[in-house]
């Protein structure tokens, strides 16, 4: 089970760089962390000598400054000019997303703002180097592929519960306590630690998708810290765990109108052939080209989302829905492989599990397969391809949780903060624009800055629109705010 709220490159984040911390020191600044060499992992080579990590130990638990200790894995590149601002700090997103591999990588997309600032990364608590979560092995994991997410008979959907609940047993034996301690406001705790030990008098920060509700969440907590914020990528801060799922089954059918259209296609029937397809797959998975594997109805869906990440990818999406309407499903089972992080070798990364286990202790909601039931009408007229499947995700994605979760909608109201700059972009499909005017309007009046996009893909920077990147550079870069509603097309 996926849920899909993601950044685009967290779906090819088994061919990105990875990093970890060498255990000799080449920089002991007046940080008093032992800043050395990235290392190389299982998953990549180490990056350039540019970049540095350490290991920053915080509280297990921020009630009790004074108690156990978890420790942080940073990375950062110091800023390449001389006229230096400070750290800029990012999250790409998830939850569950390492920025310790995706800094590297990001870098030549922000290479403008590594001029002035040191580029500074983080894996937050329960996720890769910082005390990540695995909640079950690579071959749990493909036994689970064969679960209905979508069940259609009381057998199916006992067996998509037990999954649930069996995910759940696994993360809480991996985790332990730490369980009780992943929420987004514990790393919004996090980054304001970090903030002091880099020696920062402000928090100046790049948050993308989930990145932005922390950095809401973090504006909150810290209205008087906030430097330069931008927030790209926006998740709705109004929405609960229902109005979510809604909220995605919003964008990706209205991101996957928008591919039929490019193709001729009118999209309320280009939709019905594709969800056509989806229930046939449903009751005979397709071959893919691999004796033990095949496309499920879960793994095409998974597989028709990820191009809807990146207009540039759409062709992708025609080819592997053409080879699946003639019986061959490895297209899209490649796609749904490189969104799930599974390398040819069968092993797949863990960016999921942190996810669950860091939006299952925020959300306090848990919606029940009665309530699912009521909803799914809902979903499937909001999208006949999406909508029964982030219908049922609702009752599942939490289900027999071992904690509690924290609460219905995050609190992003950041009275008395420095103006923050909110992207918006009307084609997002994993985070709806609509969330964006709401982070502007709940961070208050004169805090949220509102910019507009009106392009295709989930985020905006770098993504092709050089007012975009302009606005956000003379932000981030000389502090000049542009106009509350400005907008780029």
């Amino acid at each position: 089970m996926t849920r899909f709220a993601r950044w685009t490159a967290l779906a090819v984040a088994s061919a990105l760089l990875a990093a970890g911390c060498s255990g000799g020191s080449s920089d002991d600044d007046k940080s008093g962390l032992s800043w050395g060499r990235c290392k190389a992992t299982d998953d990549g080579p180490a990056p350039s000598s540019d970049w540095q990590c350490a290991t920053l130990k915080v509280p297990l638990d921020w009630s009790k400054p004074d108690g156990e200790t978890i420790g942080l894995a940073l990375i950062r590149a110091k800023a390449r000019g001389d006229d230096r601002v400070g750290s800029l700090l990012f999250n790409f997103g998830g939850p569950g997303a390492s920025g310790v591999s995706m800094m590297p990588s990001y870098a030549p997309t922000v290479s403008s703002l590594g001029e002035r600032y040191d580029l500074v990364s983080w894996d937050p608590r329960g996720v890769g180097a910082s005390e990540g979560v695995r909640c079950r092995g690579d071959k749990e994991i493909q036994a689970a592929e064969s679960v209905d997410v979508t069940p259609d008979t009381p057998a199916e959907e006992k067996a998509y519960f037990q999954d649930a609940a069996d995910f759940a047993k696994g993360c809480q034996k991996d985790a332990g306590k730490l369980m009780a301690h992943v929420s987004t406001a514990d790393s919004a705790r996090d980054m304001d630690r970090i903030r002091e030990v880099l020696g920062d008098e402000k928090m100046h920060y790049f948050g993308i998708s989930y990145g932005t509700e922390l950095g809401g969440t973090y504006a909150h907590l810290f209205p008087k810290n906030v430097g330069r914020m931008t927030l790209d990528a926006v998740v709705d801060p109004g929405a609960d765990a229902v109005g979510h799922a809604r909220n995605q089954a919003t964008g990706f059918q209205r991101a996957l109108n928008g591919y039929l259209k490019s193709t001729g296609q009118d999209p309320a029937e280009g939709s019905r052939k594709i969800a056509d397809l989806l229930r046939r797959i449903d009751a005979r998975p397709l071959p893919a080209g691999t004796p033990e594997r095949k496309l499920t109805q879960t793994l095409a869906v998974t597989g028709i989302i990820l191009p809807l990440y990146s207009k540039d990818s759409w062709p992708t999406l025609t080819s592997a829905l053409d080879a699946a309407e003639r019986g061959d499903g490895s297209e899209l089972l490649t796609l749904a492989d490189r969104y799930n992080e599974r390398d040819p070798s069968g092993r797949y990364g863990t960016t999921t599990h942190a996810q669950r286990v860091i939006s299952c202790l925020d959300d306090r909601q848990r919606p029940t397969a009665a309530t699912t039931r009521k909803l799914l009408p809902q979903f499937e007229k909001i999208s006949p391809v999406f909508g029964t499947f982030l219908g049922w995700d609702t009752a599942g994605w939490c289900h027999d949780w071992p904690v509690p979760g924290q609460h219905d909608t995050p609190e992003v109201s950041a009275p008395g903060a420095a103006p923050v700059l909110v992207v918006g972009n009307t084609g997002d499909p994993a985070t709806p624009y609509e969330g964006a005017r709401r982070m502007a309007d709940e961070l208050g009046k004169g805090v949220g800055v509102m910019l507009t996009w009106r392009g295709e893909g989930h985020g905006a920077y770098g993504s092709g629109s050089d007012c975009v990147d302009s606005t956000v550079d003379a932000y981030l870069l000389d502090g000049s705010v542009p106009k509350d509603g400005k907008v780029c097309s």
